[in-house]
């Protein structure tokens, strides 16, 4: 039974290792962006390996994170959270002693890997050790602690690349494993997703109801019981997909024509082979049925718009202002810190707001906020000033992702029974993450962006307008979307208990609870 206070000494050791955990995955999905320009030239890498760069992580993140929670119930959420960390940071050193951007690549792809086992054993941990009583708190602080991890990235990022060099963005996670590894076995109880002894299941997910446990720590196991099979043909079919649409979209601009078709239709068989396989298992990664809410189909529409729109911004973005507003890493990095800063002071107030008024206001302004922000940075040029061209654009977006990020979260999880919102959550990430892949591959190609274009600030600033026209376009359209489909969720539904927020590439996770309402 979790029973650990948050205000002891083994609370606070566990508090401190899944912040620690959880902050090596989003400071590196923050500071990567900035170092690109750097890493292109170091490695004599055109866009395209760049590109790969953000999307050999991104690829297996978004993956397999449907994946990680059913793991740890299984094997023990502490076990395969030490391993995610682990093989987070041997995959960072990888990347950190790159000799070529091939080898950069395949070690962003390891990256993902143990992102995919960290990032949502740490919320799993949290979950399963503390108290009922401070497990919401715990949340709480986790999220915020997290989202500063996250806010630090870009300006950490930046003034790593121009002091040490940008291989210290990835070396840096080394040092943070090397604390949170020994922390995590010394003071962190294990635990899994085994039926609790009856003395003790009514308490043992924090619900006094007797409802049941349906495990999958943070991600949520489709599994349903962590003795089930794992889906590990799904999660391939899956990855595979996305894979080969992302090389596809990537080398249409100058791959072999008939490599590229290939690739393209392989992607759509795979995709369909991937919906087949999960109508039919018994123990589907992505239970095809949680679809049968419309308001789930819905805003998970919304969330694939906002999101690739997102993905697409603050990859080109960074570069933009490093190539052709001609600022330093760290400048560039600095200058969207207010999007998240933003995110961190009134994520929670955001959504207090849409509990009273309801997410349709919220989830349909807060996209046309973001697009007007994206059009603002068509103002940024050469010798753009931050006061005058820059400031104004994060802040309109960043005002616009604090209206609709907390609602989207919130309206996900009361879409679905209480019993599967960590798999609701997980399905929402995800797909958050693959929308980002897929901008990130297509922007290039739709712009006409060529493979040397972020060496020329030219070439580059004509394309970065193109693309922020059309994130703008995509974001008008999830907001279509959220007016016309979205409704007001039920009074009892689950509310999140992530209730500040800093990420920007991805909705907060959340975990399942058995218990109905949180207040």
């Amino acid at each position: 039974m979790p029973d650990v206070r948050l205000a002891s000494p083994q609370g606070k050791w566990i508090l401190l290792t899944t912040v620690l955990g959880s902050s090596m995955a989003l400071l590196d999905s923050t500071v990567v962006n900035v170092a690109l320009p750097r890493i292109g030239r170091d490695l004599d890498a055109d866009l395209a390996a760049l590109q790969w760069t953000v999307n050999a992580y991104l690829l297996t993140l978004a993956g397999l994170i449907l994946l990680g929670g059913s793991l740890g119930d299984h094997y023990g959420r502490r076990k395969v959270f030490v391993v995610g960390v682990v093989w987070f940071a041997v995959a960072s050193l990888l990347c950190g002693i790159a000799p070529n951007a091939g080898v950069l690549i395949a070690a962003r792809a390891l990256q993902g890997v143990g992102g995919a086992l960290l990032t949502p054993g740490s919320l799993a941990l949290i979950q399963a050790s503390f108290h009922r009583e401070d497990r919401g708190r715990a949340v709480g602080l986790w999220s915020g602690f997290g989202g500063m991890g996250a806010a630090v990235g870009p300006f950490l990022g930046g003034w790593l690349v121009d002091g040490p060099g940008w291989r210290w963005v990835f070396l840096l996670n080394v040092p943070l494993a090397a604390v949170c590894v020994p922390v995590a076995l010394r003071h962190v109880p294990e635990s899994d997703g085994r039926p609790a002894r009856p003395r003790a299941a009514a308490t043992a997910t924090g619900s006094g109801t007797g409802t049941g446990h349906v495990p999958g720590g943070a991600a949520g196991s489709a599994t349903g019981s962590p003795h089930a099979r794992f889906d590990v043909l799904g999660a391939f079919l899956g990855a595979l997909a996305l894979a080969l649409v992302t090389y596809a979209l990537i080398e249409a601009r100058s791959g072999p024509v008939g490599v590229v078709t290939g690739a393209a239709v392989a992607g759509v068989v795979a995709g369909v082979a991937f919906v087949a396989v999960e109508r039919r298992s018994p123990d589907p990664m992505l239970p095809p049925d949680i679809f049968a809410s419309r308001q789930f189909t819905a805003v998970n529409l919304v969330t694939l718009c906002v999101y690739a729109a997102f993905g697409g911004f603050f990859f080109l973005s960074a570069v933009q202002l490093q190539v052709v507003a001609g600022w330093s890493a760290l400048q560039a990095g600095t200058a969207l810190l207010p999007t998240t800063v933003l995110m961190l002071l009134l994520s929670a107030r955001s959504g207090e707001l849409a509990e009273h008024i309801g997410p349709r206001i919220p989830l349909t302004v807060g996209p046309l906020l973001c697009a007007a922000g994206m059009l603002l940075m068509l103002r940024v040029g050469t010798g753009a000033s931050y006061a005058a061209d820059v400031l104004p654009a994060v802040l309109v977006l960043g005002f616009g992702m604090v209206a609709l990020v907390a609602p989207l979260t919130a309206t996900v999880l009361a879409s679905v029974d209480v019993a599967r919102a960590g798999v609701a959550s997980g399905v929402n990430n995800a797909a958050a993450r693959a929308a980002g892949l897929v901008a990130v591959a297509a922007l290039p190609l739709l712009t006409g962006m060529s493979a040397e274009a972020y060496r020329s600030a030219a070439a580059f600033d004509d394309a970065f307008r193109r693309a922020m026209v059309l994130c703008a376009g995509v974001l008008a359209v999830g907001a279509v979307v959220a007016f016309a489909t979205v409704r007001r969720p039920a009074p009892d539904c689950r509310r999140p208990e992530c209730r500040t927020h800093g990420s920007v590439l991805a909705p907060p996770l959340e975990g399942e609870r058995t218990k109905g309402r949180l207040s």
